[in-house]
């Protein structure tokens, strides 16, 4: 049955910022949930299939709420809020508008832009390990980047360990130039710009040399306890079982671990089971040890990100079949 439903914005500016550049934002409603919206002066008035156009009112009082708490609405943001929409989920927006995850060097407020990433972002203040499952984009890097710098300037912790098993994604580290530390950098990027985001270039170059902050091959932690440490293990897809027991086995007294990997990107050899795998399935139901799958609702980088990955799901789902 066709419908028509009126939605009253009280102001014309945050009007402007729901409907975003050129309106573009009616265009995705008009996509995602085939109602048709149009502006009438100060109101958002929405055509269609009554199940779809209750929907969209739903969509549009989450993004008029996201407005009204200082949030920017983007074309990935208003597809978030359909899909939640759609999972008569709409009540989760809320918990997005409360509370900042950290701030920046230049002042920018960091928060959880998804529902998955406010829960993984609970988990890692909550319990002891933390483990962050889930495709690029998700944020699982940045944000853990983002609680560990928190933490040391809190004084909760002395030191910020970051690192990253050395594990060739298709490319030879024999071919680079310079020692192994040389060789490894360029894995060990993304979690150099976090850093320097979250601290200013100075106050990262005056930690690092004093080694309150280390980053390192995973291979440079054997045999060491990591005490009164943030440690984060990226990209954990690529461990070992052995070389993941020996990860978890390092942490010493008032420290806490944050291990993060996208299961669908492996790099092992052929024959070779992932330590991720292995550690969340037998690491399940263990106080102070929090597992957060996220998935591709989660993703905040480009919408097209999101759809990329649900097509490989898709094609690796059939694979399986």
């Amino acid at each position: 049955m066709q419908v028509t439903k009126r939605i009253n914005v009280q102001s014309v500016d945050i009007l402007q910022r729901v409907l975003g550049t050129f309106d573009e934002n009616l265009n995705v409603i008009y996509r995602e949930l085939g109602v048709l919206a149009r502006v009438e002066d100060t109101d958002i008035v929405l055509c269609g299939e009554e199940e779809n156009v209750i929907k969209g009112e739903e969509t549009f009082k989450n993004l008029i709420s996201l407005v009204e708490n200082g949030e920017i609405v983007d074309k990935g943001r208003v597809i978030y809020c359909v899909e939640l929409a759609k999972e008569g989920k709409t009540e989760d927006i809320a918990k997005l508008t409360s509370g900042t995850v950290a701030i920046t060097s230049r002042g920018k407020q960091i928060k959880c832009k998804t529902v998955g990433q406010k829960k993984y972002v609970d988990s890692i203040r909550k319990n002891t390990v933390t483990f962050g499952v889930g495709p690029a984009g998700t944020g699982k890097t940045y944000l853990a980047v983002c609680l560990a710098v928190q933490a040391m300037k809190q004084k909760a912790v002395d030191k910020i360990i970051l690192t990253r098993p050395a594990v060739e994604a298709g490319e030879k580290l024999g071919f680079l130039p310079g020692d192994l530390q040389t060789k490894v950098d360029p894995y060990l990027r993304p979690l150099y710009d976090a850093l320097q985001e979250m601290l200013g270039l100075e106050t990262y170059t005056k930690l690092m040399e004093r080694g309150s902050i280390e980053i390192a091959p995973l291979a440079y932690m054997r045999g060491r306890t990591l005490s009164n440490a943030f440690i984060i293990l990226d990209e954990a897809q690529n461990t070992t079982r052995e070389q993941m027991k020996m990860f978890l086995t390092r942490m010493g007294d008032s420290s806490k671990m944050v291990i993060t990997g996208d299961v669908t990107q492996i790099d092992l050899p052929d024959g070779k089971y992932s330590g991720l795998e292995h550690a969340t399935r037998v690491l399940t139901d263990i106080e102070g040890i929090g597992i957060c799958r996220l998935t591709d609702k989660d993703v905040v980088r480009h919408p097209l990100v999101m759809s990329i990955v649900r097509a490989y799901e898709k094609d690796a789902a059939r694979s399986k079949k």
